[in-house]
C-alpha cells in the first residue's frame, strides 16, 4: 500500500504529524509526505518517510499551477492520503489537490480546534484503519541526530534560541541579550540558535561569552545540538517541538516572560 500524509506549514507543524506519519506506516509500503518548502526539511527527519514532496497551497483558489503536481502523484498511484490540516491551513486546497491525482481514499483530521493536534491526528489515521504499534507511546520522534560537539564544543550548555516564524513570538536582541547573560553569569555556558536571516540577532544575543550558531545549522545539525543541550529557552514553537522530539526540557515564554522563566532554570539564582 502507498501513502500520503499532507501536512501544511512550518517545522513545528509538520513535527506533530510524527506519530501519525508513525501509524499509517504499520500498514503502508511506502509512505510521502507533501508539504510546504519550510516544512519539509521537518518531514525529512520523521522515521519511516520514505519520500517529501513540496508543495505550497496557494492563499486564493486557483492561485497557483499544480498541473505538474497533480501529474506526478496520479504517475505514483496512490491507494490512500491522509490530510492533517486545522486552524489556519485549511484543509481543502490539499483535499482537490489529491482528488484531482485520483487517490483513493482520503482522510482528513476533524474536531474542535482546542484539541491538541497529534491527538486529533492519530484519531484520523485510526479511522483509515492505521494504528501506532504496540509500545509506541505517540510522543514526537525524530530519526537519529547527529553528533554536534565540533559545532557546539565540548561540556554542558544550555540553548538559547531567540528568534520564531511568528514574530509575536521572538524577542528582542535586549531581551535575549539579557535572558543569555543571566544564564552565564548563572554558570551555564550558553549556546545561540537561529536561521540564516537571524545572524545579527544571534549575534547580539551570544555576545562575548555566547556560542553564536547563527545561520551554521540545518534541521538535521539544529535536533543534534538540542539533544545533546541541558535545556533549550525560546518562544518558537517548531523549535519547542523539536527539543522535545529528541528528549531535551523546553523553557517556553514569549519575551514577556522571560526574565521569571530564565529564573527558574536549575542553577539559576534568583
Amino acid at each position: 500500500m502507498k501513502a500520503l500524509v499532507a501536512r501544511p506549514g512550518g517545522l513545528g507543524d509538520v513535527l506533530l504529524a510524527g506519530p501519525a506519519v508513525r501509524a499509517v506506516a504499520t500498514r503502508a509500503t511506502r509512505v510521502t509526505m507533501l508539504c510546504g518548502p519550510r516544512g519539509a526539511p521537518a518531514a525529512r527527519l520523521l522515521p519511516h518517510v520514505d519520500d517529501v514532496v513540496e508543495w505550497d497551497p496557494p492563499s486564493e483558489p486557483g492561485g497557483a499551477d499544480t498541473d505538474g503536481l497533480v501529474r506526478r502523484l496520479r504517475e505514483e498511484s496512490y491507494d490512500v492520503a491522509l490530510v492533517l490540516a486545522r486552524g489556519r491551513h485549511a484543509p481543502s486546497s490539499a483535499m482537490s489537490l489529491l482528488r484531482a491525482a485520483r487517490v483513493r481514499r482520503i482522510g482528513a483530521t476533524v474536531g474542535p480546534a482546542g484539541r491538541p493536534e497529534e491527538e486529533a491526528a492519530l484519531d484520523a489515521a485510526a479511522a483509515m484503519g492505521f494504528g501506532l504499534r504496540r509500545g509506541d507511546d505517540g510522543a514526537l520522534r525524530v530519526r537519529p541526530a547527529p553528533d554536534t560537539a565540533g559545532l557546539t564544543g565540548n561540556g554542558p550548555y544550555v540553548v538559547v534560541h531567540p528568534g520564531a516564524g511568528d514574530l509575536r513570538r521572538a524577542w528582542d536582541a535586549e531581551c535575549g541579550a539579557a535572558a543569555a547573560a543571566h544564564l552565564a553569569d548563572a554558570g551555564h555556558r550558553v549556546v545561540v540558535t537561529g536561521g540564516p536571516d537571524e545572524t545579527a540577532l544571534t549575534r547580539r544575543v551570544a555576545g562575548e561569552t555566547g556560542v553564536d550558531l547563527g545561520g551554521r545549522t540545518d534541521p538535521r545539525s539544529f535536533a543534534g545540538v538540542l539533544r545533546a543541550a541541558d535545556a533549550l529557552v525560546t518562544g518558537s514553537g517548531g523549535p519547542a517541538r523539536l527539543a522535545t522530539a529528541v528528549g531535551t526540557p523546553v523553557v517556553s515564554a514569549p519575551s514577556q516572560d522571560l526574565p521569571r522563566a530564565v529564573r527558574g532554570l536549575p542553577g539559576v539564582v534568583h
